[in-house]
């Protein structure tokens, strides 16, 4: 029987190996339409003989089901079968993912800065006309991988491949669509498009997971045009009032009273029916890939970051109030000069985030009334705190507290005042444990075959500085993330870009840390 197995494998390499798709050849270890197992060719030392893809008839179809060629496609393994050379054999397309991504960039594309067509950056803002489109795009692509799609009352997309086991919660793979203004086109987008290749992958190789695995587009995740950033993976979560966030409206009007996001949300025809709850639509686990934004990775000439959680954060709005007194006439001991005061506490707002290895950032400062020769009366800013650690970001809110209220008093004889109001109070965010493992092995498996890989590992453990979707996702399922390299570490930017190469490593981590999940629920009786 073990030399009958060993001689069906060589057979079907033989015949397989023949096979082009669409002129470029697609290689795969032959192991991987082999059912695995004791005595099967993976455990023989076939599983480095190399294999062509079979034709792009059969990447259209789910396990077992019907391609457009009309013929019935057999389940070539299971995940009781699969072992672990073969899921670490699973890649990703570097040229697919590209043509994908690039072809959904087509809708609100926006910022050109070079010649190639890509060469431009996004202003795909959310429930906006270039959403709709994408949105439809991404449907149509959905349902020709042979998945389940809907939408639920937030308009968050899902598309559903289905599993062995019915009717058990999808490991989800998910980020967003929308785009800033002047957004690039990387950002959430590699991971929704990610998503969809690990599924054509999954169907070209005939993988029957256990349980379904899907893609989800998270609506409003940016909070560019409706002003509350991952607003619906929020929802979803329970965290936020469905009311709440459809009565959001838009910062930047094109006309008219701005838009509330329930309106837009009907007007593009994505207000679903289904409520928009983990208790309708419950998933096993969440997993995001996603830019760093940073340099990180790129500086210490590393390829993946496995994330193990997110800083935590707290923006406030400081108001400092002072006396408006005209610029030659009032002496320095008598002026109650609120911008002197507030640009005081940014640079002790700074010194305070050094000290204790956090981040301070204003973005906003504002003074009124804003003219030259005039003390202004008030001087508005906005401060950003971020620390990994929940009780050290506390201190550093006290002790900013503190120095603020010290500078205040001591600019002038008779003081400013200060008052602040919290904006965001967001909690650091440790990820499970399980899928931070799973996605350490396929990072371990992925980067072990790249040059200089013997010498150094070539990823590393990450907090990540901003927060995403998987934040919410985390309150209610296993969640974990995947970075890739950033160039220069910009983002939300036209420039923003991260290499083809580099995405589809990202992408093929992504497809082992959800075929290992996958095997850890069947392994542990979860579907039983």
């Amino acid at each position: 029987m073990e030399r009958s197995l060993q001689l069906l494998c060589r057979v079907l390499a033989a015949f397989i190996g023949t096979e082009q798709e669409s002129g470029r050849d697609r290689k795969l270890p032959v192991a991987l339409i082999c059912l695995g197992g004791p005595g099967g060719c993976a455990d023989k030392g076939l599983a480095s003989q190399d294999l062509r893809r079979r034709p792009s008839s059969a990447a259209m179809t789910p396990p077992g089901g019907q391609s457009s060629d009309g013929l019935q496609h057999r389940v070539c393994f299971t995940m009781g079968s699969l072992g672990q050379s073969n899921i670490s054999a699973l890649r990703v397309d570097t040229t697919e993912l590209a043509e994908s991504l690039h072809e959904s960039c087509q809708y609100g594309a926006a910022h050109r800065y070079g010649k190639l067509s890509t060469e431009t950056g996004m202003a795909r803002l959310s429930l906006d006309d270039s959403d709709k489109e994408v949105r439809d795009w991404f449907m149509r692509t959905a349902k020709s991988l042979g998945c389940k799609t809907f939408f639920d009352q937030m308009g968050n997309l899902f598309a559903i491949r289905p599993g062995k086991k019915e009717n058990v919660p999808p490991i989800m793979m998910g980020s967003h669509l929308d785009t800033q203004p002047t957004g690039g086109r990387y950002d959430g987008i590699l991971g929704v498009l990610a998503g969809l290749q690990v599924l054509k992958v999954l169907n070209e190789n005939s993988v029957e997971t256990e349980g379904p695995i899907g893609v989800v587009n998270w609506t409003n995740e940016e909070g560019a045009r409706f002003p509350k950033m991952a607003v619906s993976s929020g929802v979803w979560a329970g965290a936020i009032p469905i009311e709440t966030a459809w009565e959001l409206r838009e910062v930047t009007p094109h006309e008219g009273k701005p838009k509330s996001m329930k309106e837009e949300l009907e007007r593009i025809g994505y207000k679903g029916e289904r409520p928009a709850s983990f208790d309708d639509n419950p998933f096993a686990a969440h997993f995001e890939l996603h830019i760093e934004q940073g340099p990180i990775l790129e500086d210490e000439d590393l390829k993946i970051g496995v994330v193990e959680g997110v800083q935590a954060f707290k923006w406030f709005d400081i108001t400092v109030r002072g006396r408006d007194s005209h610029a030659g006439t009032t002496p320095l001991y008598a002026r109650k000069d609120t911008v002197l005061s507030a640009a005081r506490m940014l640079v002790a707002a700074n010194a305070v985030a050094k000290k204790h290895d956090g981040l301070s950032t204003t973005g906003i400062f504002n003074a009124d009334p804003g003219t030259v020769n005039t003390m202004a009366h008030t001087t508005k800013f906005t401060l950003d705190l971020r620390h990994v650690r929940n009780e050290v970001l506390a201190t550093m809110v006290k002790e900013c507290e503190d120095e603020f209220c010290r500078i205040a008093q001591e600019d002038s004889e008779q003081g400013c005042e200060v008052e602040w109001s919290l904006l965001v109070d967001s909690p650091a965010v440790q990820f499970n444990e399980e899928c931070i493992a799973a996605v350490e092995q396929s990072a371990s498996d992925v980067c072990s075959t790249l040059p200089g890989a013997s010498s150094r590992k070539l990823w590393r453990p990450m907090i990540s500085g901003a927060g995403h979707d998987s934040c919410y996702t985390n309150l209610r399922c296993p969640t974990s993330m995947i970075f890739t390299p950033t160039r220069q570490g910009i983002s939300h930017n036209p420039t923003e870009y991260c290499s083809a190469e580099d995405c589809a490593l990202g992408a093929s981590v992504l497809l082992g840390a959800v075929l290992r999940y996958d095997k850890l629920r069947l392994d542990r009786g979860d579907f039983n």
